[in-house]
């Protein structure tokens, strides 16, 4: 059984609230869970230490067990001290979009004109 270590939503609408849960991985998102391993609210701010409330030492026991944190889980962990830090690469999260491009061409295309005029 391949476990997981992953959020459960719960809330309403636009009122989002996540458990965290130790689950097989083949269930649903919202669906049968093991066991319930702690609490993230986004909607707290960043500094609160109410956003996000784990029972380290069950998410210890079901790391020890071979289960897998999801990403934001192992950032979570990360941010606990229980997890070392890995270096994220996305190299093409800081190039501007197509459309941006294009203006960006016309945009220079216009500039050069009155130059050579």
């Amino acid at each position: 059984m391949a476990m997981k270590i992953r959020l459960a939503r719960g809330g309403s609408k636009k009122r989002p609230h996540y458990a965290i849960v130790a689950a097989d991985s083949r269930m649903a998102r919202d669906g049968r869970f093991i066991e319930k391993l702690g609490t993230y609210n986004p909607l707290l701010p960043k500094d609160s230490e109410e956003r996000v409330k784990m029972d380290v030492e069950r998410v210890q026991h079901w790391i020890s067990q071979g289960a897998q944190p999801t990403d934001r889980v192992a950032r979570f962990l990360e941010a606990a001290g229980l997890r070392e830090k890995t270096e994220r690469n996305n190299p093409n999260k800081a190039k501007p979009g197509k459309k941006a491009e294009e203006r960006a061409k016309e945009k220079a295309e216009k500039a050069a004109a009155p130059a050579e005029e």
